[in-house]
């Protein structure tokens, strides 16, 4: 459901910190839902499959229904697909139009023991979750972890590619969640002002320069390869969710504003088209301060401070 810009900028004007609050409160409300129905197929399957496009706000979204399953007396694992990664080989890795090795393809995980792990973990046996070196390009067994789940654990497998077929038809049993923002922001004839990608695009670019010291620069430059992978690995699979979770919170449109909009304006005026068109919408949104924000709010993983800095 769209966002009204209209109700957004009144109730900035008039409570900005009741606002964010209201918000979260909606946002928490949802997490227990979904907590709720994750627990209630565990008898299915101890295994959540999590996937969802870039700045969806993954990280805290799972840690959140973590800690409302573990009030339930459910304990949770997240497990990062990204250790599952084959070891880099130039000879038979994966590769894109242009030659180059394609980092952002399924083929680059080993998707056989992936689905090995998954079925051992649902029969009660103790898996060794591999830990991926980046640095080097390889993967390491002897750095693996050990995880065993009692009959009331789940474990989550967090990666772009955890919907995807060659994953989902292997595993028909296991809960299947995608979280992406999803809303748009529109005016009163119900036009939209700003596209829910360009939420998640400038999260991004407030994220990459608060927690890297990346300009925006760096972020759009590497923001089309980022959609290309979304638009080849995630958007076709999205459909085999159980439960599609809306991450985005209303007014994180103006919480972003003062970060952003400085960091646009270094870039050259029509270098980009998305950057003009951002500015031109941010101009219509009333801008929040941050100390509006709650510590443990969503917004938090992309603008700092947050009570999961942390994790």
């Amino acid at each position: 459901m769209p966002y009204s810009l209209s109700q957004i900028n009144e109730a900035i004007r008039s409570d900005p910190k009741g606002f964010a609050d209201e918000c979260d409160a909606a946002f928490a409300q949802k997490v227990t839902m979904a907590a709720e129905k994750i627990a209630r197929h565990r008898s299915e399957s101890h295994v959540i499959l999590l996937s969802g496009p870039s700045g969806s706000g993954k990280t805290t979204t799972a840690l959140k229904i973590e800690e409302q399953l573990d009030k339930m007396g459910i304990v949770t694992h997240t497990v990062s697909m990204d250790n599952y990664f084959n070891t880099i080989d130039p000879e038979t890795a994966p590769r894109n139009r242009e030659g180059n090795i394609d980092y952002e393809s399924p083929f680059c995980l080993d998707i056989e023991l992936l689905n090995r792990h998954f079925a051992m973990l649902d029969r009660g046996e103790t898996i060794h979750v591999p830990k991926y070196e980046f640095s080097r390009q390889m993967r390491s067994d002897i750095l693996s972890q050990p995880l065993h789940l009692g009959p009331d654990e789940l474990a989550i497998f967090e990666g772009i590619h955890a919907l995807n077929d060659i994953i989902v038809g292997k595993n028909p049993h296991a809960f299947k969640l995608y979280i992406a923002a999803r809303s748009n922001l529109v005016d009163d004839e119900g036009k939209v002002v700003f596209q829910h990608a360009w939420l998640r695009l400038c999260r991004r670019i407030v994220r990459d320069f608060k927690f890297r010291g990346s300009d925006a620069a760096f972020t759009l430059k590497m923001w089309p390869n980022v959609q290309r992978g979304e638009k080849l690995y995630i958007s076709p699979y999205k459909e085999n969710a159980d439960l599609m979770f809306d991450s985005s919170l209303a007014f994180e449109f103006a919480v972003l504003k003062p970060f952003v909009v400085p960091l646009l304006e270094k870039i050259p005026v029509g270098k980009y088209a998305v950057v003009d068109d951002m500015l031109a919408a941010f101009r219509r949104i009333e801008p929040m301060d941050e100390s509006c924000v709650a510590p443990d709010s969503l917004a938090r993983e992309f603008i700092g401070g947050s009570t999961y800095d942390n994790h």
